[in-house]
């Protein structure tokens, strides 16, 4: 076998039991990894209506047979588990260095059972697993528990992912850091994490992948490394990271501003990626074997000074933390950034609870006896820091936040659900859909919640379609419409970007997003490269479809319905600002396109169940 070990790794805390078990190979060929993968075992083990609180709640941590080749983009891994903060299918993806580093450790998945009666962490490494105690460091920030993992293993080059404060207080909405700024952010992994008294887990290995053809492989790496730079949307990311998508946002009227009142922040210059590229970064980095190097280093300025080993913040966290709360400081936001790096909290989720929490504010659903005396108006910088760290060691208003808001508006009551932007309990991430409706179908229809990586975004394709041809696709999209040529394109996007979260490929170096220098097929002939099969895209976008629907089946009998794929009201009413002022999304047309959705994935138009004839064309049925 190549491209993988075919070593599973099951940990069981509760009885301090380590086993690996193999696979055959035709299960790593219908999931290829990550998501995939992971479903694949969560499906079949994990018990309906499980608590995923409760120590039968299973934690999978999963790469994927690509994972670990010295090619840009193969860096990155799966957590997936019952989410805590929709009770659904969870999942989140990271890139950074831990996720080859599992690889090269000599295992392809972890699969975490039971609860240990005391802290402990993992430390995994060459073929080899141990459980050891991690009283010492229950209680650290990331940063502590990680140089005093290194310390206890005696290696500085050990790969660490940890959970904070956050996941030890079980906030719903805690994630998994590895590097201290590579983020597994999304569902609520870290408190699950947190609820197995499972601090850590430590990687190191020394072998390397073997691939079937590693000339293709090499080749593949030069030719990357000749063009990336030919595409400009490559050369802003290397220049801004992600934050230079803050300024275009802006001014196309979509960047989420005043918990999504607005699509234009009057002060957006003052948190734009230009901004902080002139006056916090002090360097950049990236994920193995990628020369983009999208990711921020950033050193903020007092009174909001921070520390560059927690990095720096994306789009989403500027937006979220800036914007979305009226605050104009990049340092402060930069100090936001870090406080999630170092307690454990997903910065859009936190930004959101923030946003929602000052939207009450305002409108006297919340008042100053409730907040613990915070002036929680919008723009009030101060109490948005001040804010996240209450929310991660749970303290007064920070207790309920931690909760999410949609648990947060149900307990707060006076009309506060008005206020709570979600979908299955998910916070809306920093994309606005009045603006790109193929959004509203993204957060409606993803099987996590609200998810903003779940297909490209419209704008792309409003102009030229050549990069998505071998997907059929062969006209343009008007990036406001809802009609059957949208679900169409949405249905094959998101097929194409499920794949790639189950091969664990970073969704920036694939076309058809804006910054991908490899084109679709380029992955036909990696994938086969590394493993040797003869495999096509037909066959990998089964792949994608089985995950989809695997995951619709999970969350089917944990009692969702296709009442929960739906928006909030808010996206309903028109934008107050900006040059989409007045946009919104139209009931109707969302109604239809969902139920069009169904039947071109060929699921039952009244209750969204897969059919039988799909699952044994899939061979999910026997």
């Amino acid at each position: 076998m190549y491209g993988f070990n075919n070593r599973v790794l099951r940990i069981n805390l509760t009885i301090n039991d380590i086993k690996v078990e193999e696979l055959d190979e035709k299960v790593y060929r219908e999931h290829l990894g990550g998501r995939g993968l992971a479903l694949y075992f969560l499906l079949r083990e994990l018990k309906p209506q499980t608590d995923p609180l409760g120590p039968e709640n299973k934690l999978i941590f999963a790469i994927g047979v690509t994972t670990g080749i010295p090619l840009a983009g193969f860096s990155r891994y799966s957590v997936v588990a019952k989410s805590p903060l929709t009770n659904g299918f969870g999942e989140a993806e990271a890139g950074g260095f831990w996720g080859p580093e599992l690889k090269f450790a000599g295992f392809d998945i972890i699969i975490v059972e039971g609860a240990s009666s005391k802290p402990v962490y993992l430390w995994v490494h060459d073929n080899d697993a141990e459980i050891r105690d991690a009283s010492h460091i229950w209680g650290k920030t990331t940063k502590e528990a990680q140089e005093a993992i290194r310390k206890d293993v005696g290696d500085p080059l050990v790969r660490v992912a940890s959970i904070g404060h956050a996941g030890e207080n079980l906030v719903r909405f805690a994630c998994i850091l590895n590097e201290l700024k590579f983020a597994n952010g999304r569902s609520g992994l870290g408190a699950v994490m947190g609820s197995k008294n499972l601090k850590a887990i430590a990687v190191r290995g020394h072998k390397r992948v073997e691939c079937k053809d590693p000339e293709k492989i090499k080749g593949l790496a030069k030719w990357f490394g000749q063009n990336w730079r030919k595409h400009p949307p490559a050369l802003s990311r290397n220049t801004y990271g992600t934050a230079g998508a803050v300024l275009p946002m802006n001014a196309d009227g979509i960047l989420p501003t005043r918990n999504f009142r607005e699509g234009t922040f009057e002060e957006v210059e003052r948190i734009s990626g230009e901004e902080m590229k002139n006056t916090i970064v002090i360097n950049s980095e990236g994920c193995f074997a990628c020369p983009i190097r999208c990711k921020r280093t950033v050193k903020g300025l007092e009174p909001y000074a921070t520390d560059p080993s927690y990095g720096g913040p994306e789009y989403e966290t500027i937006a979220a933390f800036g914007s979305l709360c009226a605050v104009n400081d990049i340092s402060a936001v930069a100090l936001a950034n870090q406080l999630c790096n170092a307690y454990g909290l997903d910065t859009i989720s936190t930004g959101c609870v923030i946003a929602f929490a000052m939207d009450c504010y305002e409108n006297e659903v919340l008042t100053k006896d409730e907040t613990d005396g915070l002036e929680l108006r919008f723009g009030n910088t101060n109490a948005m820091v001040k804010l996240v760290e209450m929310i991660a060691k749970r303290e007064g208003l920070g207790d309920i936040l931690a909760e999410g808001v949609k648990r947060a508006s149900e307990k707060i009551g006076k009309g506060a659900e008005r206020y709570a932007l979600h979908v299955k309990g998910k916070e809306i991430p920093m994309h606005e859909p009045r603006g790109k409706t193929g959004l509203a179908l993204q957060y409606a229809l993803s099987p996590s919640g609200a998810d903003h990586l779940q297909s490209a975004h419209d704008p792309s394709f409003e102009n030229s379609i050549e990069e998505i041809k071998p997907l059929g696709i062969l006209e343009t999209v008007n990036r406001l419409s809802l009609g059957p040529e949208k679900v169409r394109l949405f249905k094959y996007l998101h097929l194409w970007w499920s794949l790639l979260d189950c091969v664990c490929a970073c969704k920036f170096v694939f076309v058809p997003h804006p910054v991908g220098v490899f084109k679709i097929n380029h992955l036909v002939e990696i994938v086969n490269a590394v493993t040797g099969w003869d495999t096509s895209l037909l066959e990998l976008m089964m792949t994608a479809e089985r995950s989809l629907n695997l995951a619709r089946i999970f969350n089917l009998r944990e009692g969702f319905t296709k009442a929960d794929d739906w928006l909030p009201e808010r996206f309903f009413e028109p934008l107050r600002s900006g040059p989409k002022e007045g946009a919104k999304i139209s009931k109707d047309d969302l109604k239809k396109a969902i139920e069009l959705f169904y039947e071109m994935m060929k699921w039952d138009g009244k209750t969204g169940t897969p059919k039988s004839a799909k699952l044994h064309e899939l061979g999910l049925l026997q």
